[in-house]
């Protein structure tokens, strides 16, 4: 940064920073907001899967959902770190909140956040049984997915080399809900299969947030964000359909 830039327009013109020191205050925020959503969705998501482990139909796919609540764990751990850095109190962090809390099957809260934590709203209803854990976790996977490329760019360095690390961590999850899927649909249970792809795509759709384009343009401009969440949704739902389609399935409503 030159000395006739401000700090703003270091950020707009695609800065970075590398330490808590001088942050801007809004900058904080955002930033402090991003990683809580993420740390809060992961150790929530986690929660859910470890309630699912015992219901594997097999030794493979046990080890397949215990391997996920342990690195979904370990990825909420290495983002808690950097909030560490900014003040948060990360001894208390992960043992405050009700991370297993769900909602009814049929409760319907659109993007709205839990009132305990800052899980995505998708994290806040129950899964069924394990056909139900699989298709959630094929789905959300390829929405994190996503969101984890758009995050792996972010302004704040050390954020960014995190994401990046875990990126192709949550990639793997979404190779092992794709093979559970197809071993699903061997075994002949397209119908239930469906039925889960239609109550669990309008809930991992709304993860993408609404269309805000002045908050948009605010997160753009401190370099937080680069593309809008509906374009990330556009393209988590043009090759979420086509992996569906290819697996005899289809895309949920809305």
């Amino acid at each position: 940064m030159t000395d006739s830039m401000t700090l703003d327009s270091y950020l707009a013109a695609g800065g970075v920073l590398t330490n808590p020191t001088n942050v801007p205050p809004r900058y904080r925020a955002e930033l402090m907001k991003l990683m809580a959503t993420f740390v809060d969705s992961e150790l929530a998501g986690a929660a859910g899967f470890a309630d699912i482990i015992n219901q594997g139909p097999g030794i493979k796919e046990r080890i397949a959902a215990a391997k996920i609540v342990l690195e979904k764990t370990d990825n909420a751990d290495r983002v808690l770190k950097i909030m560490g850095e900014f003040g948060a109190d990360t001894q208390r962090y992960a043992t405050h909140h009700p991370w297993t809390a769900r909602l009814d099957r049929d409760a319907d809260i659109g993007a709205s956040r839990s009132e305990h934590d800052m899980r995505l709203a998708v994290f806040n209803y129950p899964l069924t049984g394990w056909v139900d854990a699989v298709v959630m976790n094929l789905l959300m996977s390829r929405a994190v997915a996503e969101q984890l490329a758009e995050f792996s760019t972010v302004s704040y360095q050390p954020l960014a080399e995190a994401f990046r690390s875990i990126a192709p961590i949550e990639a793997h999850h979404g190779e092992l809900a794709l093979e559970g899927v197809v071993k699903l649909v061997e075994q002949g249970n397209d119908a239930q299969l469906q039925a889960s792809v239609d109550y669990w795509w309008p809930r991992v759709a709304v993860s993408f947030g609404a269309s805000d384009s002045e908050k948009f343009k605010t997160l753009q401009a401190m370099g937080l964000r680069r593309m809008t969440g509906s374009e990330l949704k556009a393209r988590w739902q043009a090759e979420t359909t086509r992996v569906l389609n290819q697996l005899g399935l289809s895309a949920g409503p809305g």
